[in-house]
């Protein structure tokens, strides 16, 4: 009989998985449980919960536990789905003789693996996690996802709140902590009282760990790289996204409402920390892997393209499933379209245009990459790193 095929979903930098009712992979795991079974993709769909802002090896120790227990109930094979960060998780966890601070056999779990699939990943870093990488850009970055939290439950940001936000984005030299604990607590007291302790015990289970933000900066990555082979016989691929750089046209096409022009200003501000990518930190691309980018976006991407949160070269590793026009957080579902059942929303306004259509259409071209079948097995202990892109 041939073995369960299952899908693990694994959230990114600061992604809460399913707090309550806040589903970060809802709309994904949604179309993938509906076209899944007539691909061949039989068995569980699941979201990971996983730590946030923990390290890469504690995160994919968690990944490796959430492995352990699909085959403890199911059985089969797994392909991983991870967006932004999630990705590298995934990496870690199929790694050839990785060591992960976890009780799981880490062995069983990555023979497991039948294929990798990152979303968005920042594979050689993201200029924006040093930004991030200090006391007041970890108080930023958790207004940043406490308002992500806030826009998919009410649809959108106060625009009082996404301009200051904005404000303290371009004059990061000017954010003094006290306005950005005010500006949470005023989001928070938003919340219905339960939905109030949920986001709080969200977010104190964060605890210290911050360990996250230095791990995906450039420099972080140039060292996981370094040291993270690809598993033999896995099939490795990445979805590649790009928002439009801001200006009049990211403007107009973020729409001319007084809200969507707020969070058009937070979209700016962030894709500038996203430019900052240094030339010697843009990653050489194979024929394979330019073709795809040239034929989405009319040329090779150059690094100061980005989605708002990873530059686009960054996110280039294996085999190009498919790259679109798309901002970090479009791209798993949150677009706006409060008319689609269930609605979707958006956190910000880039402008890129991403709808439902252009959604499908990317989730079942990874469905069927997924579907393929997988490589064979080589024998054990044959392989080793792949450098570079070529990975």
């Amino acid at each position: 009989m041939a073995r369960p095929h299952h899908v693990l979903l694994v959230p990114g930098f600061f992604g809460f998985a399913n707090l309550g009712d806040f589903a970060y992979f809802g709309h994904v795991r949604d179309l993938l449980a509906e076209i899944g079974p007539g691909l061949g993709i039989d068995g569980e769909i699941r979201d990971l919960a996983t730590a946030p802002t923990a390290s890469l090896s504690r995160r994919a120790a968690l990944l490796a536990e959430g492995i352990s227990g699909l085959l403890d109930e199911h059985g089969g094979e797994v392909t991983i789905v991870g967006h932004s960060s999630g990705g590298l998780d995934a990496r870690l966890v199929a790694s050839p003789e990785v060591s992960l601070p976890t009780d799981a056999d880490v062995s069983r779990c990555a023979a497991a693996v039948r294929a990798v699939v990152t979303v968005a990943t920042p594979h050689y870093g993201t200029p924006m996690a040093d930004f991030f990488n200090n006391l007041l850009g970890q108080q930023l970055l958790r207004l940043l996802s406490l308002s992500t939290i806030y826009s998919l439950r009410a649809g959108r940001l106060p625009i009082g709140v996404a301009l200051r936000l904005a404000g303290l984005l371009r004059r990061p030299g000017a954010r003094p902590g006290g306005p950005l604990e005010q500006l949470f607590d005023d989001l928070l007291a938003d919340f219905s009282p339960e939905r109030r302790r949920l986001v709080e015990r969200f977010f104190e289970a964060l605890g210290d760990d911050q360990d996250l933000t230095a791990q995906i900066a450039p420099a972080g990555m140039d060292v996981f790289n370094a040291s993270t082979d690809d598993r033999p016989g896995v099939r490795y691929g990445c979805v590649v996204t790009q928002a439009r750089p801001p200006g009049v046209r990211s403007a107009l096409k973020a729409g001319l409402d007084p809200y969507a022009q707020a969070t058009h200003a937070l979209y700016v501000g962030l894709h500038r920390l996203a430019a900052r990518t240094p030339p010697a930190k843009v990653p050489p691309l194979t024929l394979l892997q330019a073709g795809p980018l040239r034929l989405a976006y009319g040329r090779v991407p150059d690094g100061r393209a980005n989605d708002g949160i990873v530059p686009t070269r960054s996110q280039v590793r294996g085999e190009v499933i498919r790259a679109v026009w798309a901002d970090h957080h479009d791209v798993i579902g949150h677009f706006r379209q409060p008319t689609h059942v269930p609605p979707h929303h958006d956190w910000l306004a880039s402008g890129t245009g991403f709808n439902r259509a252009q959604f499908d259409e990317l989730w079942r071209t990874v469905a069927r990459w997924i579907a393929t079948p997988a490589l064979p097995r080589p024998a054990a202990g044959a392989g080793g790193r792949r450098g570079g892109p070529q990975a």
